[in-house]
Formats: C-alpha cells, structure tokens, sequence
C-alpha cells in the first residue's frame, strides 16, 4: 500500500528536514564539514524555535550564507491558524505542490500534544471520518511531517514544550512508515524535542503486515488501534479496509505488538448513534477486550457536515460504557476538543474554517 503512493522525496530539490534522505548530512560532508553542525542546526530549529539561518548565531556566518543560498529550510506554509476557547489550535499548511494538510496543537492541563498528519487526504474510507472524503493524494514526506511539528511548537510561549505526539491527523500511518519513523526518530533525538517513545502514539486502523513490521524493527512507540465496530459485517461497512483485513488479525498484530515492545494496547472505537452504540454492540466489543492488557478509548462522534451520522445521546453512552466495565473492559470516554474548530477527531480535512480562521505569518517558501 506505501508503495502504490507517490512520495515527494525523489526527483524535488533537496529539502533540509527531509530526515529520511540524510539531506542535512551529505550536504556538510561534500562541503568538507563537520558532522557536529548538523547537530548544531537540528537543535537551533527544534529547541531554539528560529524560523531561519541567520538565526543560528553559532554557525560562521559564511556558512549560514551558504545554507541560506543553497539549502531549503521550509517547504510548507500556514496559510490558516484557528484557535478554540478550550485551547486547541489548528494550522493548514500549504505544501510545495500546493496540496494542503492540516495538523492540530491540544492543551491538557500541563500536557501540550500535537497531532500531525501523514498523508494529504486518507485512502482508509472510514465512511464517517471527513479526512478521507476526497481520498488520498499523496504521502507526505518526513520532512513535511516535521515541519508540522514546528510551526505547532512555535505556537507555544518560550517556556513550554511539546509532551506528546499523536499521529492522528489526516492519513494512515502506517501507509507511510518509511516517512513517519524518520520524523518520529528526529522527534526523539536529544538533537531535536527529546520526546520519549513512551509519549508517542500512532493510531491505525489496522494493517496487520506494518504492525508487524513495527515489531520486527522492536518499536516502542504506544499503538493506537481505530476499530469502530465489534464484528466483521459492520466494520466492512464503517472502514472498507476491513474487508481484506478482519478484526481477527488486526488483533493478533497488535497482540504481537504487545508482546514485543511492553506497551499497553489501545483501541479506540467511534460511538455513532444508532449503528454501533447498541448494548450487543458493547457485548461483542467486551469479548475481544476483555482478556487483553489494554485501554478502551471510546469517542462519541464529532459531526461532519453532509455526513448522516449523529453523536449518540449521554446515556447511550453511559450504557455502551457500563457493559464494558461490567465486563473487566478498562475504558475512557475522550474529551471533545476542538471540535468549535473542525480540529477534533474525525474532521479534520483540506479546508478552512471560516468564522474562527486567522492568517498567522510565517517563513516564506525558501
């Protein structure tokens, strides 16, 4: 499936957070450089915030003219910057090819978590979700997923950093891990925002041959499995994937997963009313998950507009909730945030929100 989709990588200009191509270093080795000021540049733009070259007062300034004159720093632009009052921020990027992405700051208490996206549109079909209404064009490439990481950390005050990193927007992960594992990496690096593993999660609806390619390469990283219904015959409806996968062998990969990296499973299931919120729905949903090391995000649907789905009422909610946790189901209702937005999960997509869009300036395509 990674293969199918064109990556911007190969014949596009060098592009300095490209991190999966080594761009940065085999540009300082063929200038006879040394290593240490890729380290150098990584930590001004990840832990410094500067939008710049001539920021990095450290590099000489020969070679800040260099880099400015032959190396691209950014490719993508805000062109969009929506904020709710419960905090959370949404940008849309502009990209080099004038695709759009978007990506989404939330704020919890002390935590400050991203949620980055990994392809334009989504290929997945989860007929609910409005990421995925116009398909999937592309898969963006590692530096187009940093990228989002930085513009969403040069939203935040000199004093805080990112927690937490969600690769839940717009995409499957695991359709492109050989551009989110690059990001993630630098993501990591004490070079880049020394985000544990341990607060990085990446949310799939389940492709149990790239799950099992994370436990080959001994991933760490907290998985995140979207199952939105307890049998075959609905998630056939609700996530066309699933009709060359099934709920069986999404199960035994994440069981795979469990067992090779420690880290405790979750499931995360869209209450839609009327069409998986009944109590033989939370039933059959207990049966898989009862006997599993694992948490249960329950999420009551965030309204598309054109799409006939409807938030479940509180009690159905409440009911779907009790089955499971009669059952030894250890499960959470998510929050809603952002959804004043467009920015909670499920609707985000390549448009912009006119009452609550500013423009938010920012670095110029170099």
């Amino acid at each position: 499936m990674e293969d199918a989709l064109k990556t911007r990588t190969a014949t596009d200009p060098m592009h300095l957070l490209d991190v999966a191509q080594h761009p940065l270093q085999d540009w300082l080795r063929q200038q006879g450089l040394p290593s240490y000021r890729g380290r150098q540049i990584c930590r001004w733009l990840f832990q410094s915030r500067v939008e710049t070259f001539a920021q990095m007062t450290d590099l000489p300034a020969e070679l800040r003219r260099r880099l400015e004159a032959e190396v691209p720093l950014w490719t993508t632009r805000v062109v969009a910057h929506a904020q709710s009052k419960d905090g959370t921020e949404k940008l849309l990027l502009n990209l080099s090819d004038q695709q759009q992405v978007e990506c989404v700051l939330l704020r919890d208490g002390t935590r400050r978590t991203i949620c980055v996206s990994s392809q334009v549109g989504c290929g997945m079909g989860c007929v609910f979700c409005a990421s995925g209404l116009e398909g999937v064009v592309r898969n963006l490439n590692s530096g187009e997923i940093v990228e989002q990481m930085l513009h969403l950390l040069r939203l935040l005050p000199a004093d805080q950093r990112i927690s937490h990193i969600v690769m839940m927007g717009m995409g499957e992960p695991l359709a492109n891990l050989n551009q989110v594992l690059p990001a993630l990496a630098a993501a990591e690096s004490p070079d880049g925002m020394g985000i544990s593993a341990r607060r990085i999660t990446i949310s799939t609806v389940g492709l149990p041959e790239a799950i099992q390619r994370l436990v080959r390469l001994g991933c760490s990283y907290n998985l995140a499995v979207s199952l939105h219904a307890a049998d075959d015959r609905l998630r056939n409806e609700l996530v066309p994937v699933n009709r060359q996968i099934g709920i069986e062998q999404i199960l035994v990969a994440a069981d795979a997963y469990f067992a090779r990296s420690g880290r405790r499973l979750t499931f995360e299931y869209v209450l839609l009313a009327g069409v998986n919120d009944r109590t033989e729905d939370a039933q059959r949903l207990a049966g898989h998950l009862k006997d599993r090391p694992a948490l249960l995000n329950l999420i009551p649907y965030n309204p598309v507009p054109g799409l006939p789905y409807r938030t479940p009422s509180t009690a159905s909610c409440r009911r779907f909730t009790q089955v499971l946790l009669r059952a030894g189901v250890n499960v959470k209702v998510r929050q809603r945030k952002g959804s004043a937005i467009d920015a909670a999960c499920g609707q985000l997509r390549r448009l912009q929100t006119p009452d609550v869009v500013a423009i938010r300036h920012t670095p110029a395509l170099q």
